[in-house]
Order: structure tokens, then sequence, then C-alpha cells
């Protein structure tokens, strides 16, 4: 034993507003106000696979994309640095690129630095890792905003 404490985390359904099946993000690993480091396993059965390339499956990079904003976002939420009830949305994305592909079953990390945060809005980047090598990579930009409550109909 190396004497490390693993850090306690909320569940991410607590942290983001998204809900399965669009949730890329399984656990966080690290957490500050800083930098956010996960994990996510795309699992065989996971619907887009289906369509996205018949025969020989991969993620598609938007959904890379998605996953580095919501680990970011799990991460402020985690952080403090956003308040409960912040509904954050994608505003731009810049910078993409797709270095290795990701398939059904693959185990990547997430790792994601907060370039600037606001009240209004943040600017992150971050990194896809599958097998130690970087497999993504973007910066992007959300808007920050309250979230309104569901009306009863």
């Amino acid at each position: 034993m190396t004497g490390e404490t693993k850090q306690k985390f909320q569940d991410i359904e607590d942290l983001l507003t998204h809900r399965p099946p669009f949730i890329f993000v399984d656990e966080l690993l690290e957490v500050d106000e800083e930098k956010t480091v996960a994990r996510h396993v795309f699992r065989h059965d996971d619907e887009f696979f289906k369509g996205h390339f018949p025969g020989n499956p991969i993620v598609p990079g938007v959904l890379l994309v998605e996953m580095m904003a919501q680990c970011g976002g799990a991460g402020l939420r985690q952080s403090g640095v956003l308040p409960s009830g912040a509904f954050f949305v994608l505003g731009t994305v810049e910078k993409a690129k797709f270095r290795a592909p990701v398939f059904p079953g693959d185990s990547v990390i997430i790792e994601v630095k907060n370039l600037r945060v606001s009240s209004v809005m943040l600017r992150q980047s971050g990194i896809v890792k599958i097998h130690g090598k970087v497999a993504a990579e973007a910066t992007w930009m959300c808007v920050i905003g309250k979230q309104e409550k569901e009306s009863a109909s």
C-alpha cells in the first residue's frame, strides 16, 4: 500500500444535466480548480456503433469532443467552481484533432485543463488518451447559464 487516499467524488449524474444514453464520463479520477481527469469505457452495445462504420465501428470524433466537455463541466461542478444548477452548453470548438481511432470496448482517460472560467463562460482544452497515447484533442468554449426548472404540464 502506498498510503495514497483515493478522492471521493459525486456521482456523474449529480454533476451533469445529461442522462443516459448521452453521458460519456464514467468516473472522475482527479479534480482540482485547474484540471479534471476522468475515465470512460465505450461499450460494445453503445447504440451509435450500429451506424458509424458498420463492420468496423469507431467512436465518432464529435462524441470525443462532447466527452471532453462533459469531463470539464463535471470537474468544475465537483470542485465548486461552478455552482449546483449551473447549465453549460458548447459555444465553440477549436483545434480539434483526431489522432487515433477509439473502438468498442476501449477504456479512455480524459484530461481537461481550465483555461478561463467566469460566471458566463468557460474555456477549456483537453485530450483523450487510449493506451497512454493521445487519440483526440480540442479546445472549446461553453456558455454558462442557470438551468430552468421543467414546467409541469
